[in-house]
């Protein structure tokens, strides 16, 4: 009988390590309180919400991190040959970005029915892209593109290296704000959850962390649900940037040890978090960007209610006419 295979983790010096690797290639994004008569209503009186403006990362999103860690940490040979990436397209900007910083080259396969604002920031970043039909699509058209082509596949989610990239976002979160009481994180495949609710039960195992995946696209939850990574068989949210099509064993593995939960909100709640966003921070974020807030919206305002509460407000690589589609505006 084989013996079971260690589960994977990571440890505050890896993600300490990977910060230094970074250093001021990755900015340092703001923390904003949010506060006000009609935020008090809308949360509960005494929660005290806290936005991780991560947003203003470059490229717009976290991504920026675990992405550009990666391709710092490639041996020469292998940044040569190129690097290539899937993605509905915040991690293939970031991919693009990444590339471009370190001096090579990357390809990049987004949905054919991608937002045209993120597609252009991809070729802005001298990335060669290609769509495809679905994720599904996708995720097989990269593996023949690193196959035939030597580059390396930069995966969106999956691995250590995402890990410890997103763990300097949690790091960082409790160094600006140390009394945090729990933590709200947006959930596509896991790798921001992974690293950041890492990160945050290492250095405050008294923080709690909640997990947020869009019903259309809860791969995490039926994770948890059954105790093993699982998939679907299409994505069905407006949320695009959560829309993995199955969970894998390194992401996953870190969420079960280091989330305390997993709540699942309407595309309809992620909608009015873009508006509530809008009107109360005045922020324009894409949908993902406003998954934490929807959850304290929602299903978690009753259970984190007097708390002080971290959102992760992960991106918004969203045009006006997109966001006015979809937000109503």
């Amino acid at each position: 009988m084989q013996p079971a295979a260690p589960e994977p983790r990571i440890t505050l010096a890896d993600i300490r390590d990977a910060r230094a690797r970074l250093g001021a290639r990755i900015r340092r994004t703001p923390v904003q309180p949010l506060s006000g008569p009609a935020v008090e209503e809308a949360f509960g009186a005494g929660t005290q919400a806290e936005l991780k403006l991560e947003l203003f990362q470059h490229t717009g999103s976290f991504k920026a991190r675990s992405a550009l860690l990666h391709a710092l940490m490639l041996p020469d040979a292998e940044r040569a040959r190129g690097v290539c990436a899937i993605s509905a397209g915040n991690h293939a900007i970031a991919v693009a970005f990444a590339a471009r910083a370190v001096g090579t080259s990357a390809k990049v396969v987004m949905k054919a029915d991608s937002n045209p604002f993120r597609v252009e920031q991809c070729r802005r970043y001298g990335a060669e892209i290609e769509l495809a039909a679905d994720v599904h699509a996708g995720f097989r058209r990269v593996q023949e593109i690193a196959e035939a082509e030597g580059r390396t596949f930069i995966h969106p989610y999956e691995g250590l290296r995402v890990a410890a990239g997103t763990g300097t976002l949690g790091l960082e979160f409790l160094e600006q704000v140390p009394d945090l009481e729990a933590v709200i994180v947006p959930i596509g495949g896991g790798g921001l959850a992974a690293g950041l609710s890492s990160a945050i039960k290492l250095a405050n195992p008294a923080c709690e962390v909640f997990g947020v995946e869009p019903f259309g696209a809860d791969t995490m939850y039926r994770s948890f649900e059954s105790g093993k990574p699982e998939a679907i068989d299409k994505v069905r949210t407006i949320a695009d940037s959560l829309g993995a099509p199955f969970a894998l064993p390194v992401s996953f593995a870190l969420c079960r040890a280091n989330i305390d939960d997993i709540v699942r909100v309407e595309d309809a709640e992620l909608v009015a978090a873009m508006r509530f966003l809008l009107e109360q921070a005045k922020l324009a974020v894409e949908p993902a960007g406003a998954a934490a807030t929807a959850a304290l919206l929602g299903p978690l305002r009753e259970r984190l209610a007097g708390r002080r509460v971290g959102l992760i407000v992960c991106g918004s690589n969203i045009d006006s006419a997109g966001f006015a589609r979809l937000a109503g505006a």
